[in-house]
């Protein structure tokens, strides 16, 4: 059995936050529909906005887990809940079935408009970056994404 490695190149785009450092924003489709996400490498998981999720996905996939709060965002009270997403597309990287931890983002939402920056779905995060060997090379401001599937897979 062969390993076969797949390779995305996705255009990032840096986003000045007025002298306050900036923001790489990545292209990605949730549920059929195109979004900006911000690339996080300091958050575990990639996670999105309850907001835009909730008009997205049948109210079956978003699942309430009332025994679990969220850790970071600033608080350990943050009720918890999860979405499946059938596809989550970054370029030619399709990742089935993936389970995101969905929040109130309003907060990061608000401060871009008020920056007049695109709005944001969420942040892709640690997880994805670590299990595709993320690769971001601001030179060139792309992010390279590897799947590797076997021979059996392809």
């Amino acid at each position: 059995m062969t390993d076969i490695q797949t390779n995305s190149a996705l255009p990032l785009q840096l986003i000045d936050l007025q002298g306050d450092g900036f923001h790489l924003l990545v292209d990605i489709e949730v549920f059929g529909v195109q979004f900006k996400a911000v690339l996080d490498t300091g958050a575990s998981k990639t996670a999105f906005d309850m907001e835009i999720i909730s008009g997205l996905a049948p109210a079956d996939q978003i699942v309430h887990m009332p025994d679990h709060h969220a850790i970071g965002l600033g608080t350990t009270t943050m009720e918890r809940y999860f979405v499946i997403c059938p596809e989550l597309k970054l370029g030619d990287l399709i990742i089935h079935d993936y389970e995101a931890p969905v929040f109130d983002l309003s907060a990061i939402k608000y401060a871009y408009s008020q920056l007049d920056l695109p709005p944001v779905i969420g942040v892709l995060g640690g997880d994805i970056l670590q299990e595709y060997n993320a690769v971001i090379d601001y030179g060139s401001l792309t992010l390279h994404l590897t799947q590797k599937l076997n021979a059996d897979e392809s």
